[in-house]
């Protein structure tokens, strides 16, 4: 059975490795999975999405639209901005702290994050928000945002991948120095999607 997992935030977030670990793992199940990024402006704070496909009969790297079996966000406004993806009873998982644009940081205008968040509740069935910054600070490292979704991924079994399987291509594809803060931020994503 094929799954779509689209992935989206802002640059220097983590979005693409956290897409290659998740191929990793499909992957080591045995998979067939396709990828494919839009990065565009990520260097400067733009939006950075990437779709990850797995299953057996994939033609093409990019999710069709009202196909995506999860939304993982690690961005409120991005989340919303890829809720065209999402399929009907499809899920999301979204770290709830906004990232303010730089349009908005520059004429002044406000935005915190929580009008995107009531919308996605009101559009979609499924919908998890973690509290992103939160988990970070228990981890020790505003960098394990990405290990924290995963972990959340893994425990909503929307892609068929568990969280030993999340952990090992974590091990296998994340610098040594840093794997203990990734699996302690990957266990507390886990717990905190399934308090929610």
């Amino acid at each position: 059975m094929n799954k779509n997992c689209l992935l989206c935030g802002v640059g220097g977030q983590g979005v693409v490795l956290a897409s290659k670990l998740i191929a990793f793992a499909a992957m080591r199940q045995g998979k067939s999975v396709r990828t494919a990024e839009t990065i565009g402006m990520a260097q400067r704070g733009g939006s950075v999405v990437s779709h990850v496909r797995i299953g057996e009969e994939i033609y093409s790297p990019q999710i069709p639209l009202k196909s995506a079996d999860l939304i993982l966000a690690f961005e409120p406004a991005e989340a919303v901005r890829s809720l065209p993806y999402l399929k009907a009873g499809g899920t999301v998982i979204v770290s709830s702290k906004a990232i303010k644009p730089v349009i908005s940081t520059l004429n002044g205008s406000a935005y915190e994050g929580k009008e995107m968040l009531d919308y996605l509740k009101e559009k979609a069935d499924k919908v998890a928000v973690l509290s992103g910054e939160y988990i970070c600070r228990q981890a020790g490292s505003a960098k394990v945002l990405n290990a924290a979704l995963l972990g959340a991924a893994a425990a909503s079994g929307a892609l068929d991948i568990s969280i030993e399987e999340m952990g090992r291509a974590v091990k296998e594809n994340v610098k040594e120095k840093y794997q203990e803060m990734n699996h302690k931020a990957l266990e507390l994503g886990k717990a905190a999607f399934e308090q929610i």
